[in-house]
Parts: C-alpha cells; structure tokens; sequence
C-alpha cells in the first residue's frame, strides 16, 4: 500500500510540474560585438512584451513564459549557431531574434528552421533574407534594405548632396545596402566616387580613410555598426580632416555614436526603420511605465517581434512550435480587431474567443507575403546631443 502510495504521489508530482511549467522562449541578440550598446533596449522592449502576456492570466489559460537569452555577437556565424543549438537544446517554442543579418541567415538555416522553430527578427534587413528557403519560420518585423537603401538615397538628394563616396561592412549586411544604396543614389543624379569594404575589429582605419578621401566627395556613407569600424571610420575622417559629413546607416544609429563624436557629427543624417504613428507613441508610454528605454533603434521591432509570437500561440491555442509558426500571419494583418503595445491581453482575449486580430503594435506591423514587415523608415539628424527624427518617410 505505502508503494502504491509513493507511486500516486510522484506521478501527481510528475504530471503538475508538466502543466505547471513555464513556456520557454529565447531571445538571441549580440549582446557583445559591433552593436552591443543597442541590444539592452532591444532585449529588454522584447521581454516587455513576453512579459505583458504572461502577468495578463490570459495566455494559454493562464501559462507564464521564462526568457532564456543568449548571444549573438552579430558577426561570428559559428558562435551565433552555437548560442541558438543551446536555446534550442534547452526547449524554447520560438526565438526573438536574431539582430545582424550574417548570423540571422546562419542561425536560420542551420539550426531554427531544420528544428521547426520561429524566428522572428527585428532587425536583420538584408534583402537576401526575403528569399530564405525557411519553410514558413522565418519573420521579421524590420523592412528588407531592398528599400532601406531607396529611402536614404532620397534622403540624401534632399539633403543636396552631389558626390559621394561609400563604405560598407565587410558582410551581408553592409555589402547588400551598399548595392541598392549605390544604384539609388546613382538613379537620383549623384555621382559615387567610391565603394570600397572595411573590416570591423581594426585599431586603425586610417588606409581606409585615405582611399576614401583620394577619391573625394561631399560626404561619405558610412554603411556600417557603431560600436565598431563604422565607428573606427568616422574617427579617422575626422582626426585627417577628410570628411566631416557623414550619411549614416541604421546600424550606425545610436547614441553611443553621439557622446563619441558630439558636434562633430552637426552636418551628419541618415535613416532606419520606425515609425511616428499611433503605435509608436503608445509604445513610448508602455515602455517608460515598464523602465524601459525605448527612444534607440529597433525597441519598437523587438518588442512587436516578442507579441507576434505570444499571439500567435494563442491563435492555435498551442505552445506548439509549428503552430506558432502557422499562426504568426493571422495575427499579424488585416482582418481583425487592431491591437497596440499594451494591449495583448486584449488581444490574447479576443483570440480565446474566436476572434480575428490585426496587431497593429509599435511599428505599425504588415507583413509581405513572405513574412517581412513591409515598414516606414524616420530620417534621422544630429540636434542637442541627440540623435532626432526629422520627419517619417
């Protein structure tokens, strides 16, 4: 009798810590690398959103959510696919992430899609991204720089410039922006005196400089990260006096770039994704009440990237990694009630019900066909120390 007793007991233990256990989700982002100073508010605006679903009692009937992060670094493709085989390995339904496009292409094929697990990037913008073969688990809600590249061409023809010259980032990222940009700026009358790559980790960027000075131009577009040698770039432009007029990249959008460079950077502009619209405004709120920071790149994306996920496991009433990934594009277009940041219990509710939802979120969130947001971008310039949003384009 005590045997059979015991046996009741661990089976009861067994079976409630099951239907108790917290659903795990990943967030992988570079933590440490080229953008290291922008993945805080990123990471911190997604678990806003993981949070929000989980204290809302309505997720699933009630289920919380445990946050497992790991680091990206951004360039190293093998650590990055090593970091997410240990998400994996350790049972997340989907992953946040991740940030640059190299180890988002990396971590994808090699390891998330081959597991029927979702990613969902908020900032990963290569345009080769969009023809992914991901099966259908791949997402991002940051626009491709298919048009990225587009909307800082024009951007720079307002600003009158009339030659310029061109450095990218030796990957993905910088090589594919540098194309559409070159293309775009050479559409609108500009004449580009250069490309040329730089490598990131150098102490020195001084023979980089060189070459773009000896070419010249009115200013010089800095396609690159801001905690590295995009950064490296701008120092040596300016210790040789080559340029002093930048047009900057989203990855080179930060306010660490700022407090390096001060009123260096007066004459300097450039764009990335975001948006000025009801969502976005709402969101600044939701994120000051929860003691985020949320004024710096790809807040708003993380933490649209974080809700898709919670709601689409609602809308297939599943934790279940191929619902969540069936799911992701019901909730996130038209039809549907619209759903902004602090409304996912309204959401998540709604769902429960049988419902249709259109989450419209910080960002304003439509997806293409292939599952890329289609985004507005906020040409940015220097004012007071700051990094400051001229207008939406």
């Amino acid at each position: 009798m005590r045997k059979l007793f015991i046996a009741a007991f661990m089976f009861v233990s067994i079976f409630g810590t099951k239907v108790m256990a917290d659903i795990k989700m990943g967030i992988i982002l570079g933590f440490t690398g080229p953008i290291e100073s922008l993945t805080p508010a990123m990471a911190a605006s997604a678990e806003l959103a993981f949070k929000e679903a989980s204290d809302s009692g309505s997720l699933l009937g009630g289920e919380k959510i445990e946050v497992m992060r790991a680091d990206s670094t951004c360039v190293d493709s093998a650590a990055a696919t090593a970091a997410a085989e240990g998400l994996i390995s350790g049972g997340v339904a989907a992953i946040m992430g991740a940030d640059c496009s190299g180890v988002t292409g990396a971590i994808a094929t090699n390891v998330a899609v081959p597991n029927g697990v979702v990613m969902i990037s908020p900032s990963a913008t290569s345009p080769g991204l969009t023809t992914l073969d991901d099966n259908g688990y791949f997402f991002r809600t940051a626009p491709s720089d298919a048009r990225g590249g587009q909307i800082l061409a024009d951007i720079t023809k307002d600003r009158k410039v009339k030659s310029v010259a061109i450095t990218y980032t030796n990957n993905d990222y910088g090589k594919g922006l540098a194309d559409v940009y070159k293309a775009a700026v050479e559409a609108h009358g500009i004449k580009v005196t250069t490309v040329t790559a730089h490598e990131d980790g150098k102490a020195d960027y001084s023979s980089e400089v060189a070459t773009l000075a000896s070419a010249g131009g009115d200013a010089v577009a800095v396609i690159g990260y801001l905690d590295q040698g995009g950064k490296g770039i701008i120092q040596a432009s300016l210790d040789s006096g080559a340029f002093d007029r930048f047009i900057l990249s989203d990855g080179m959008i930060g306010q660490s770039l700022v407090d390096a460079f001060g009123k260096d950077l007066s004459k300097s502009f450039g764009s990335l994704p975001g948006s000025t619209g009801k969502g976005a405004g709402i969101f600044a709120d939701v994120a000051k009440a929860g003691g985020v920071e949320a004024s710096g790149p790809y807040t708003g994306e993380s933490y649209d990237a974080a809700a898709l996920i919670v709601l689409a496991m609602q809308a297939g009433n599943s934790a279940d990694r191929a619902s969540i990934a069936k799911n992701v594009m019901d909730v996130a277009n038209a039809p549907g009630t619209k759903i902004y940041p602090g409304e996912l219990k309204k959401g998540l509710d709604l769902l429960a019900k049988g419902k249709k939802i259109n989450y419209e979120g910080a960002t304003g969130v439509t997806f293409t066909s292939v599952g890329e947001a289609e985004g507005s971008f906020l040409e940015q310039e220097i004012k007071g120390g700051k990094f400051k949003t001229k207008k939406q384009r």
